[in-house]
């Protein structure tokens, strides 16, 4: 096992600072911080298996400007069109920083528990808040990091909140922490114009230090610990940042896991774990979500696994929580649950697995909203049943505004999932992956990142789900006449018999069986029922 000293390391804990590095390693319990430890000792709870759905307010200071993802590393790169916005609206980034942007977000609108509301009648059974993102603005009471939501902004503790209203209303809670690739992410902020009236002239996070709050709005707070300046070592100009970029881009990814080399790495990696223990302690997650490869930060993320578990151990006597990671490996998986960021399953995994995604950008984007360029209802609803199908869970961001408020289209978006839901939910929660998820012609392209692959799904795409003794058929598209499902014909369930089939908030509907499929032919589409749903029963099926 990894002990504080191993992560600290010469000099480590002067970094640190001597309250963080007395809150790091995990809570005593039965768990070690290993693999074979964590995967010996934790199941996938039922409670996720059965919920299927939920929504994330990946909500944070970057919705401020409203125009979408990364805002805070891409408005420090000159050329980008982050850059050239927030010139236009914020001034040069060696005047303006992201750090008053941090300031900027007041949630002045934000009404939780009718948001909740919401969400749970669009049919989330778990929900989930962000918590840190790659900006490094802690978005809770963070014993460790000053640079937080009770300090800058909103001055409020936004994920104490959001588990208050979660929990009040009978919904798992979730964070999600980001900060771990916070050190890389802010190397733009270190850069300066490579041209320009403003050429030369370094941006904030490399000139700014403590001493310049003083009569400011940030006066005791330390710039460099936001922008990562005790940790990280920044190259001399943007030439050399991007030279680093590059190698570290030409390793496929994989140095996203990992801290600076030396003493001021294992630091960072020991800050980190500080903070994303106090998280888990303060409000007791059902899920925590890593936006990460396997585990944050090498040894770092394991150990927080560890206290994790242990920590879920001594609330209720077993690790019923989940921890998510991205691109396991096979025996990772039996760890830790499997994230598959805005991507698809070729067929039914064995291990329950999540895929996340997202109506439109991560955070708020006025210029997607204006142009109306939200994923619809319907293509949420097609992907949650395929997703479901083959044995995962779907976590889905509606964004927020700064304000915390919704705009029109994804009001009536969240409307419309009600509506579905209302009448459907009953062949997603609940239930369990059949002998085959389905079948239709459309293919998903496999793995992280391929939503841009996906072709529309037709009528004849079709997903199913076991529970209640029975089976529920959902055909991707309203079909135009007949429907034929050749994996529901005798031959193909070995002899099974259908000997009822029902539309989902509607009436019986009239079937052959033969050996080659399941016929019907369903009445014309009811509004806001876009995907209908069926519920079959009958014996030697389930």
């Amino acid at each position: 096992m990894l002990t504080r000293r191993h992560l600290l390391g010469v000099g480590g804990a002067a970094l640190l600072g001597a309250g963080a590095a007395r809150a790091i390693g995990p809570a005593a319990g039965p768990v070690q911080a290993d693999w074979t430890s964590l995967a010996g000792a934790w199941r996938t709870p039922d409670w996720f298996r059965d919920a299927k759905f939920g929504i994330w307010a990946h909500w944070g200071a970057q919705a401020v400007p409203a125009f979408g993802d990364w805002y805070g590393r891409l408005m420090y790169v000159q050329g980008d069109p982050f850059y050239a916005h927030h010139l236009e609206h914020y001034g040069h980034p060696s005047r303006t920083g992201f750090l008053e942007i941090e300031n900027l977000w007041k949630a002045e609108h934000w009404e939780p528990e009718t948001l909740i509301g919401l969400y749970q009648k669009a049919g989330a059974r778990y929900f989930t808040a962000l918590a840190c993102h790659h900006d490094n603005l802690d978005t809770f009471d963070s014993a460790h990091h000053s640079w937080n939501t009770l300090r800058v902004g909103p001055k409020r503790d936004i994920v104490g909140t959001w588990e208050k209203a979660a929990r009040g209303a009978g919904l798992k809670f979730g964070v999600s922490n980001h900060s771990s690739h916070s050190w890389h992410w802010w190397q733009t902020a270190y850069g300066y114009d490579a041209e320009g009236p403003m050429r030369g002239q370094r941006y904030d996070a490399y000139r700014l230090r403590k001493q310049d709050g003083i009569g400011t709005w940030w006066e005791g707070l330390d710039p460099q610990e936001l922008y990562n300046g005790p940790y990280y070592a920044p190259p001399d100009g943007i030439r050399a940042i991007k030279a680093m970029n590059d190698w570290h881009a030409a390793r496929d990814g994989v140095w996203m896991e990992w801290a600076p080399p030396g003493p001021r790495g294992r630091a960072y990696a020991a800050q980190w774990l500080a903070r994303q223990t106090d998280l888990v302690a303060k409000y007791r997650p059902d899920l925590v979500y890593f936006d990460d490869y396997g585990l944050p930060l090498g040894q770092a993320g394991i150990e927080a696994a560890a206290d994790y578990y242990n920590r879920a151990i001594a609330w209720h006597g077993t690790p019923d929580v989940v921890m998510t990671g991205k691109q396991l490996s096979p025996y990772q998986r039996y760890g830790i649950v499997e994230d598959v960021e805005r991507g698809f399953a070729a067929d039914i995994r064995p291990h329950p697995w999540q895929t996340d995604t997202c109506i439109g950008s991560w955070f708020y984007d006025r210029p997607l909203a204006e142009r109306h360029g939200y994923k619809s209802a319907k293509q949420v609803v097609q992907r949650l049943c395929d997703v479901v199908s083959k044995n995962g869970s779907l976590l889905l961001s509606v964004p927020l505004k700064a304000d915390g408020t919704h705009d029109e289209d994804e009001m009536q978006i969240l409307a419309d999932l009600a509506g579905w839901f209302a009448a459907n939910g009953g062949g997603i929660y609940g239930t369990r992956p059949w002998r085959m998820f389905g079948e239709g012609p459309n293919v998903p392209p496999t793995g992280m990142q391929s939503e841009a692959a996906m072709k529309p799904y037709t009528a004849q795409d079709v997903r199913i789900t076991a529970g209640g003794g029975g089976l529920n058929l959902f055909l991707l598209d309203w079909p135009d006449g007949e429907a034929r499902i050749a994996c529901l014909g005798r031959r193909a369930t070995g002899g099974g018999t259908i000997e009822r089939v029902t539309l989902n908030g509607g009436d019986t509907v009239a079937f052959v069986q033969d050996d080659d499929a399941l016929r019907v032919t369903l009445p014309p589409a009811r509004p806001g029922q876009f995907v209908p749903g069926l519920r079959i029963e009958g014996r030697g099926l389930a």
